[in-house]
C-alpha cells in the first residue's frame, strides 16, 4: 500500500523496511517522522549515515569498528596489554565497556562458528588474532573468551581454546551468570561484571 504516498515516500518506506527489526508499520512511522523533521535535521541524519558508511573501517589490530586506525582501545597505552577479551561483535565490546570493569584489550571475531549457517573459522578474524598473539612485541598472558552463551558461542570458545592453548597463554571463559541463549549486548552491566569476575579456565 506504500504506492498511495507517491514515489519518494514509497521508496523511503521501502528502504527503511529493509533494516533489521523494522516491519512495514515501523518503516512507515519512521518515514513520516523523517518527513516532519526540519530540513536541516533530515540532512544531518542523511549525512551521518553516508559519512559512517564511508569512513568507518575495521581496526587493523583488533577488528573493532573505528574511524581511526588503530582504534581508541588499541591506541590507549593505559590499557592492560597482557589481557585480551575475544568477543563476537562490536556491540559486545560496547556492553563490556559500559561495566567499567575490564581494562584490557579486545579482539572482535565478527561472528561465531556455525556450520548450519556456513560460517567456519576462516570466516572470522581468528587468523589475525593468532598473528597478533605471535607478534614479537606481544606479551599476552590471558585470553578471555567472551562469546555468547549459545551453541555457536560455545563451539567457537572450544575451538579457540584448542588452538590457543599450545601458545602457552592462559585461556578463560566468562562465567554463566549470563543467561544461556542470550546475547551479551542485552545483558545488564552487573551480570556482565560478575560473569567477568567468575571466568573459568578452558
Amino acid at each position: 500500500m506504500t504506492h498511495v504516498y507517491g514515489g519518494y515516500v514509497s521508496r523511503l518506506i521501502e528502504e527503511l523496511g529493509r533494516l533489521p527489526g523494522i516491519g512495514g508499520k515501523s518503516a512507515q512511522r519512521l518515514a513520516f517522522h523523517i518527513l516532519h523533521m526540519p530540513a536541516e535535521k533530515a540532512e544531518q541524519l542523511a549525512s551521518a549515515i553516508v559519512e559512517a558508511r564511508r569512513g568507518v573501517k575495521y581496526c587493523s589490530v583488533c577488528a573493532n569498528l573505528t574511524d581511526a586506525d588503530p582504534c581508541l582501545f588499541c591506541a590507549n597505552v593505559k590499557r592492560d596489554a597482557n589481557t585480551i577479551m575475544v568477543v563476537e561483535d562490536p556491540r559486545d565490546l560496547a556492553a563490556y565497556e559500559r561495566t567499567g570493569e575490564f581494562h584490557g584489550l579486545y579482539h572482535v571475531l565478527h561472528g561465531a562458528i556455525s556450520p548450519m549457517h556456513g560460517v567456519g573459522p576462516n570466516d572470522l578474524t581468528i587468523a589475525s588474532l593468532l598473528k597478533r598473539l605471535q607478534s614479537p612485541d606481544a606479551d599476552v598472558r590471558e585470553i578471555i573468551i567472551s562469546t555468547n552463551p549459545n551453541v555457536e558461542g560455545e563451539a567457537t570458545a572450544l575451538y579457540l581454546a584448542k588452538i590457543l592453548k599450545p601458545l602457552g597463554i592462559k585461556v578463560t571463559r566468562i562465567a554463566h551468570g549470563v543467561p544461556v541463549g542470550g546475547d551479551l549486548e542485552f545483558v545488564d552491566e552487573v551480570t556482565l561484571s560478575r560473569a567477568l569476575e567468575g571466568r573459568r579456565l578452558l
